[in-house]
Order: C-alpha cells, then sequence, then structure tokens
C-alpha cells in the first residue's frame, strides 16, 4: 500500500521530466554554433567604441559651466587689454622693418626681434588658458602640455632648420636653468617675504624630481660614450660620432616614451596628486608675530576665495590645481593650503573671447612668432661675430627670456598669494616638458630632416645641468620652502650667468651640418 502511494506520488514528476524531451526545438538551438563565438568580440567592439565615446565626451565637458561667450568686438577687447605686455607688441613692426631695411644691423634686429616675442608668448598663452575653459579637465592639461613652451619649441625647429644646433641645444638646456633656477627661486623668495614657510604636495615634488634626474642622465651618458673611448687604440672619431647620433636617437624616443607615461600618470590616473588637497601637502606658516620684512602696505586681505586668473598658468603641464580653497580654523596656517575638501560654487566660467576669436588668435600668434624667431635667429651670427657676446650666453641666458618672461610674473604673482603648487607647475612642470618632449622632440625631428643633432651637449652645459638638478632636490626635499632657499636658487642663476659670460663654448661632434 505503500509502494503504491511512493508510486502515485512520483508519477506526476516522471512525466514532467520526460516532457522536455519531447518538446521542439527552439529556433535558437538550431542556429549554428559559430555564429555565438563570432558575437563575442562584436560585443567588445561595441563596448570599447561606447567607453571611447564615453571617454571623448567626459574630455570635452568643462569641469564648471560656461557662461554665454562674448562678442568678436568684446573678444578683441579681451586681447588688448589682456597684458600691459602688449606694449612691446609695437616691437613686431619694427624688427620686421629693420630686417629688411637694414639687414646688417644684427644687434638691432635681435634686440626687436627679442622684445617682439615677449608679448606674442604671452598672447599665445592667454588663447590656450581661454580654450581650455571649453574642454574637460583632461583635455585642457593635454592642451597646456602641448602648447605650454611653444615658443621654445619654434624657436628651436627654426634654429634646427639653419643648422643653428648650439643655439639649439643652448636654448634648450637654458630653459630648464631658467625655469629651476630663476623662476622657482624667485616664487620662493618672493612667499618668503610674506610667510615664514610655504608647504606643497611632497610626493608630487619628489616624482618630478626623479623625471628631471632621468632627463640628465640621458645628456650625461651620450657625453660618457664619448669620453671612454677616447684614447683608445680601435678609436675612430667618425664612427664614435655616428653611434652617438645612432644612441641619442634611440634614447629620444624612449625620453618620449616617459613623457607620454608621464601625462598619463598626471591627467589620468594620479591626478589627485597635484591637487592642493592631496594628503602629504605640507602646511604654510605665517610669521609669529609682526611680519619683519614690513610688506603689509595695503589693507586689503587675500581671501580664498580668490581666484587665480593668468593664461600662464597653461605651462603647468596640468590643469589638476584646485584654485579655490576653504577657510582653515587654524590661525598659524595659511588657509587652503592642505584642506581636504576644497569648496567650489557652480558659478559659470565666464569666457574673455569667444571660440573663433581664440582660435584665429592661436594661428596668427603663431604665426608672427614663426616670422620674428626666424628673424631672431638669422642675427645671431652677427651679433656674436665682434666677439662682444658669445653664442652660449645668447642660447644659456638670452633666448629663455623670450618664451618664460610672462610665466614668470605669473609664477611669482601666485606663489605671493600662497598658491606656490601652481608656480611649481610652471616652474618645474615646464622644465620636465622641456627635458623629456622638447628635446627629444627636437633631436627625432632632426632625425627626420637629415640634421645631425645629438645628446651630446656641451660638457659645461650638460655638468651645470647635473649640478642644478641636483641643488632643486635638495631644496624641495622637505616639502617647504623659505625665502632664504630662493635666494640660494637665484645666486646660482647668476653664477652660472657671469660663468657662460666669458665662456666661449666648444665646436660640437657635427660643426657642419
Amino acid at each position: 500500500m505503500a509502494h503504491s502511494t511512493a508510486s502515485s506520488v512520483r508519477a506526476p514528476n516522471a512525466v514532467e521530466e520526460t516532457f522536455p524531451l519531447t518538446q521542439r526545438p527552439s529556433a535558437s538551438a538550431n542556429r549554428p554554433r559559430i555564429s555565438t563565438a563570432s558575437s563575442k568580440p562584436q560585443k567588445k567592439s561595441l563596448n570599447w567604441l561606447a567607453r571611447l565615446r564615453r571617454a571623448i565626451y567626459l574630455m570635452m565637458q568643462p569641469k564648471k559651466p560656461v557662461a554665454k561667450a562674448p562678442t568678436a568686438w568684446r573678444s578683441i577687447q579681451a586681447i588688448v587689454f589682456a597684458s600691459w605686455l602688449n606694449v612691446l607688441l609695437v616691437f613686431i613692426p619694427i624688427s620686421w622693418t629693420m630686417n629688411f631695411v637694414l639687414p646688417d644691423h644684427y644687434t638691432l634686429i635681435f634686440i626687436f626681434a627679442f622684445l617682439a616675442i615677449i608679448p606674442l608668448a604671452k598672447l599665445l598663452a592667454f588663447a590656450t588658458d581661454e580654450l581650455s575653459l571649453r574642454v574637460g579637465q583632461t583635455l585642457a592639461g593635454l592642451l597646456n602640455a602641448t602648447l605650454g613652451n611653444a615658443v621654445e619649441l619654434i624657436v628651436s625647429i627654426i634654429a634646427l632648420a639653419k643648422c643653428q644646433l648650439t643655439i639649439v641645444q643652448s636654448s634648450l638646456v637654458g630653459s630648464i636653468l631658467s625655469n629651476l633656477l630663476l623662476v622657482l627661486g624667485m616664487c620662493f623668495f618672493a612667499g618668503g617675504l610674506r610667510f615664514s614657510e610655504q608647504g606643497f604636495g611632497l610626493s608630487a615634488v619628489q616624482l618630478n624630481s626623479s623625471l628631471l634626474t632621468i632627463s640628465v642622465i640621458a645628456v650625461l651618458l651620450p657625453g660618457a660614450f664619448h669620453m671612454a673611448l677616447q684614447g683608445q687604440p680601435e678609436y675612430n672619431e667618425l664612427s664614435t660620432d655616428y653611434n652617438i647620433l645612432k644612441t641619442s636617437h634611440g634614447v629620444a624616443i624612449i625620453l618620449l616614451f616617459i613623457y607620454a607615461s608621464y601625462l598619463v600618470f598626471q591627467l589620468f590616473s594620479h591626478k589627485a596628486l597635484y591637487g592642493d588637497d592631496n594628503e602629504d601637502m605640507q602646511p604654510t606658516r605665517e610669521y609669529m608675530g609682526q611680519n619683519p620684512f614690513r610688506l603689509h602696505r595695503t589693507h586689503r586681505n587675500i581671501t580664498d576665495s580668490e581666484r587665480v586668473s593668468s593664461p600662464s598658468s597653461a605651462h603647468d603641464g596640468g590643469a589638476t590645481t584646485t584654485l579655490f580653497h576653504p577657510t582653515d580654523a587654524n590661525p598659524d596656517v595659511e588657509p587652503g593650503t592642505h584642506s581636504k575638501a576644497p569648496v567650489e560654487t557652480e558659478v559659470p566660467e565666464q569666457p574673455l573671447m569667444n571660440l573663433a576669436v581664440c582660435l584665429w588668435l592661436l594661428v596668427v600668434v603663431t604665426v608672427l612668432v614663426a616670422v620674428t624667431a626666424e628673424f631672431l635667429v638669422d642675427s645671431i651670427d652677427g651679433l656674436t661675430s665682434s666677439g662682444a657676446i658669445n653664442k652660449e650666453f645668447v642660447g644659456i641666458i638670452l633666448l629663455p627670456i623670450v618664451g618664460n618672461a610672462a610665466e614668470h610674473v605669473t609664477a611669482v604673482t601666485v606663489s605671493v598669494k600662497d598658491k606656490l603648487t601652481l608656480s611649481l607647475g610652471v616652474a618645474v612642470g615646464s622644465s620636465i616638458q622641456i627635458a623629456l618632449f622638447v628635446i627629444p622632440f627636437i633631436v627625432t625631428l632632426g632625425w627626420i630632416m637629415d640634421k645631425p643633432l645629438t645628446l651630446l651637449f656641451d660638457p659645461l652645459e650638460s655638468i651645470v645641468l647635473f649640478l642644478s638638478v641636483l641643488t632643486v632636490n635638495y631644496v624641495v626635499q622637505d616639502g617647504k620652502s623659505n625665502w632664504l632657499e630662493g635666494m640660494i636658487l637665484m645666486c646660482l642663476y647668476l653664477i652660472l650667468g657671469v660663468t657662460f659670460w666669458y665662456y666661449p663654448g666648444t665646436q660640437g661632434i657635427f660643426p657642419n651640418c
């Protein structure tokens, strides 16, 4: 009886188990398996395209809403009154006229072309800053990194095309020295006159120091290569020179890869490390009691919500610097230097130019810089032929002022407002860009143009670059700065200026290209 009951209970289950076996197979079951396998790569490609579109969309979206663009007339007015340096624009037609009317007056042509390029560099930075307002933070950083040292790049390309290899090398090394010693020293000194100690992000600065050290090693290795083979029985000067040239080409490609990795690190994976709100930001301390330098000449307090508006912030190599800071309760610390959560209002950014005028300004200024820089480079030989001044001094000291004068003023101004992270971005970030991008790019471009430009720099230039980077590493290793450290860096730059005034320079391994 129990057996029959159990079988009666299991009977429906048996029917259910056999029913799927008698079902008609669906249409999907008759499809060949190859279609299922081929759909996976298709789905992956669609997902990849969707992610790419999403990334592009985010890169094009500005971090803050942008207000309505002004009219063309208002945009032109903003260009005219962008900076007091625009008064030097009058030297553009003067330098051009001197080049064609009095082509033998090389000194006057050099001076007028020199003064004409300074405001053009400022306008180029102004246009870059306005363009960065309309795109996302990452793309803005890429724009700043690309156009940050456009003037130095244009001057170097023109000098390379005219086989002025000594000018190319010395001007690029001089730009690094100017940023590391003069600009950074002036920032530390000016900020130290108002604050007892100024703090900045230690991790980012140490990483930047490592990148500069790598670039210095790349410059020193060809010289060691050349010196190690001299005096050997099998030494062949011509073959050694060409081996150094090939080595320079390979090292330049590697340095460009390092710079691309640095951009990914700064703009994508670790962009918070370069902001004012990271964890290792050192505090800024005011003087105890009365400031001994007595620079309080105005009663207007610099508030924490004051925005640093400067086109030259495009040279900082990244757009991740936070420019608004909350008030800190600590009276011994300058507000906003190490806050955890910066408060930002959603006030729309007001552009000073519309997009069309901004793009036209970029094109026009680039053309003017290229033409004026050509006159400048052409006058160097005549300027130095008299022996009153040598090419080393022109390349190391004078030419870097052309592209860096505008950003020098900006860096010093923001350091007084306790925006030292932005100042470091201008000074150290620009040096990294020249060392890891401009120099290897020019070497690679010379490879393409069949110009024998190598990484074998003048021996004194290489040693000076190494010692300067070493000095800066010691100065910034504690994450704090004061006026004495700035004085040390500036005095070192003056020492180098005196040295290169009397240094005649050496002939490169490829004097005639």
